[in-house]
């Protein structure tokens, strides 16, 4: 058995939404990710169980098969084995500065 890996959380911060289930080897693993992640970002982790209501009408809602879902401000980013880089690219795009002229980018990063 291993044992629990204290969560990120802040008062504020860029909201997480993870979907877990017990004895899930990703969970953890997404657990270590987002603490790690934490140092460099402020995040807000809230921990949702895959058979509850909530984390049942999540996943079917954005189509997660399985645990984790991770979900960055309501948007599902990852489901299954969390990338870290892919994860810091994304919160990298969220607080890096507009475009070159101060405008905001459009839909496609642009």
């Amino acid at each position: 058995m291993t044992e629990p890996i204290p969560e990120p959380v802040l008062e504020s911060g860029i909201e997480i939404t993870v979907l877990t289930q017990p004895d899930c080897a990703f969970c953890e693993r997404a657990a270590q990710v987002l603490a790690r992640v934490s140092h460099d970002h402020p995040l807000a982790v809230r921990h949702v169980p895959l058979d509850s209501d909530e984390g049942r009408a999540l996943a079917q809602r954005h189509g997660v098969l399985f645990a984790p879902g991770v979900f960055l401000d309501g948007q599902l980013v990852s489901y299954g084995r969390l990338s870290e880089r892919r994860l810091r690219r994304q919160l990298a795009r969220r607080s890096s500065p507009v475009g070159p002229t101060g405008g905001e980018r459009g839909p496609h990063g642009r």
